[in-house]
């Protein structure tokens, strides 16, 4: 080979065995987050089922396997109480869906579509529902609408109306659920409401079509996909919520599907194995109505948005507005003073009992008492400081690790992709409760003391929000350009150099949102941890169970509003860190 022929072949190896390395590198990466993903999410998932399968007790016998069958199953699909816990949920999750969908389109349109007053402050006081704990929403309501001693009830006594409520009934909780969950059905529909297109409502108009007919024929069939969405999103959360059905059902005799796993194994001997097998049951079904939802939106057209510039149609309500305005309002006294006024009164008045109107307001009749005597109780300080521990661990672990799924889904050519994207996707369809069993399993019995740890509620609850917080980060990546990453590497950056000074200060503020979102989603989150906490590592979700259950409503006010106050101030922090990283990002953009 002569000089000059080596002098080319030199850097045609190079370039070969470059490429060759980016490959390795890709499979090895591409493995590793399989690894994790496995290690997090299929595991859990398979131990799961092993249990359904088995008669084990993991807490006494520790990890094994025995008489493998489907008995469990079989016992399960021919159990009336299954069958009635199962119907109770279809009803109250379709009565809820039902009711929020038609909460939540009604203030999507007043909010984009019409001039009614004050749509910025009703559209951001509309959203506060989405950050209650689902064990606060209900017990407030349950101070509110108890048959006996409700503070509605009593002040229809005071009022000389024979009328009553009683919210520890089916209905109640279709209200509930409906009234707390409306606001997932207006996310969708405001945004999809915002980018339609009103040329065709327009034209209705011209053609003589007066607007509710337009309403209905033309802008609530263009929204179909969100409506869709939003309704089917409502359906899944309701039906894995464990709070409200425990304290608005459980006086009723009401189970379902949630209440009635966590029933299971508190018996006497407890019936790990029967519960597995129900869980799958749940699993299952909240996985069918997740396929249903891509099945229903898979290959149809709902174009709305075109290619040129239009603004929203906004309809002049005229004097109507005021009553358009008045029924916001109403929703948000309904959903958001009434509970807290009803918390503030159990939590500072001595006895809840209120013989008439005047004592309401007599002082004499409150005190801190109950903020007291939880103060007093070691594991309030315990389960607060838990809480902070866990919620900032699920924070930075869960964000790193949706970060790197995210970026490597969306942002490279690693291979298995699509399975990495799908099993990440996956606990989108297994409800939080179901986590919580299936981590029971996955890890009581093995050594290493993985269980009963601060670790095992952080791990659990990074694989429980995984989708919500690749879906906050998603948009973050798909907005940098490719050109921004190309450039760099034209200028010698490697993958990890262009990730830290490009990718990741451009996509700071989604970054910020996703952590500052999943801090909060761990900190209110209840079913995962049911099955996994100790007397060490209580968690206040847990803990505000405990006292509903002791029967104390005044201490279990009280701590419904030590959560809340907590919860409001981590808001108000990550909204003030979203906005810092939003402006320095544009600072820097500048």
């Amino acid at each position: 080979m002569t000089a000059e022929a080596a002098a080319f072949a030199a850097p045609a190896a190079k370039a070969e065995r470059a490429a060759r390395l980016r490959v390795v590198a890709g499979w090895l990466w591409s493995g590793a987050l399989l690894v994790l993903l496995g290690f997090l999410v299929l595991y859990p998932v398979a131990m799961l089922l092993l249990g359904a399968l088995t008669n084990t007790n993991p807490v006494v016998d520790g990890f094994g396997v025995f008489d493998l069958s489907l008995a469990n199953f079989v016992t399960v699909l021919a159990n009336p109480n299954v069958h009635g816990a199962l119907a109770n949920s279809l009803i109250a999750c379709t009565g809820g869906t039902a009711l929020a969908v038609v909460i939540g389109l009604a203030f999507s349109w007043i909010v984009v579509r019409t001039n009614t007053p004050w749509r910025g402050f009703v559209a951001a006081a509309s959203l506060i529902p989405l950050f209650v704990p689902p064990l606060v929403a209900g017990v407030a309501w349950s101070i509110l609408g108890s048959p006996r001693s409700g503070l509605i009830n009593t002040m229809l006594a005071w009022a000389g109306l024979d009328w009553r409520i009683d919210l520890y009934s089916m209905a109640g909780l279709i209200l509930v659920f409906g009234m707390y969950y409306a606001p997932y059905v207006y996310l969708f529909t405001a945004s999809a409401l915002r980018n339609m297109d009103p040329s065709l409502e327009e034209a209705a108009e011209i053609a003589g079509v007066g607007p509710v007919r337009t309403l209905f024929t033309i802008t609530f069939p263009l929204i179909a996909p969100a409506i869709i969405s939003g309704m089917l999103l409502s359906f899944v959360v309701m039906l894995g919520i464990y709070g409200i059905p425990a304290v608005l059902g459980a006086p009723a005799n009401i189970s379902v599907l949630t209440t009635y796993i966590f029933k299971l194994t508190n018996w006497s001997p407890p019936l790990y194995s029967t519960a597995a097998a129900v869980a799958i049951i749940l699993m299952v079904v909240t996985g069918a109505l997740v396929l249903l939802q891509q099945r229903v939106l898979a290959g149809r057209s709902f174009t709305t948005v075109a290619g040129k510039a239009f603004r929203p149609r906004v309809v002049e309500l005229g004097p109507w507005r005021w009553l358009t305005l008045a029924l916001a309002l109403l929703y948000l006294f309904t959903v958001v003073v009434l509970p807290t006024l009803a918390l503030v009164v159990a939590a500072f008045r001595r006895f809840l009992f209120i013989p008439t109107a005047s004592s309401l307001f007599d002082m004499r009749h409150y005190s801190l008492v109950h903020f007291e005597a939880v103060f007093d109780n070691p594991l309030t300080m315990r389960s607060i400081w838990n809480t902070m521990e866990v919620g900032l661990m699920t924070a930075l672990l869960g964000g790193l690790i949706a970060f790197a799924i995210g970026y490597t889904v969306h942002r490279s050519s690693a291979p298995a992709r699509r399975a990495i994207d799908l099993i990440a996707t996956l606990p989108v369809a297994i409800p939080g409760l179901v986590i919580g069993v299936a981590y029971l399993w996955a890890w009581i019995g093995l050594p290493g003391g993985l269980y009963g740890t601060i670790w095992i509620l952080t791990l659990a609850f990074a694989a429980r929000f995984m989708p919500d917080t690749m879906k906050s980060l998603s948009t973050s990546f798909l907005q940098i350009h490719r050109e921004l990453e190309e450039a760099a590497w034209v200028c010698g950056k490697g993958r990890i150099g262009t990730i830290r000074t490009i990718v990741l200060p451009l996509a700071r503020p989604g970054t910020v949102a996703a952590m500052a979102l999943l801090f909060i989603l761990a900190i209110r989150e209840l079913g995962s941890s049911l099955f996994l906490y100790t007397s060490d590592t209580m968690v206040m979700a847990v803990l505000l169970l405990d006292y509903y259950e002791g029967g104390n409503t005044g201490k279990t006010a009280a701590f419904s509003l030590v959560q809340t106050a907590l919860l409001a101030l981590l808001i108000g922090v990550a909204t003030w860190l979203f906005r810092g990283g939003t402006d320095a990002s544009v600072g820097r953009a500048g």
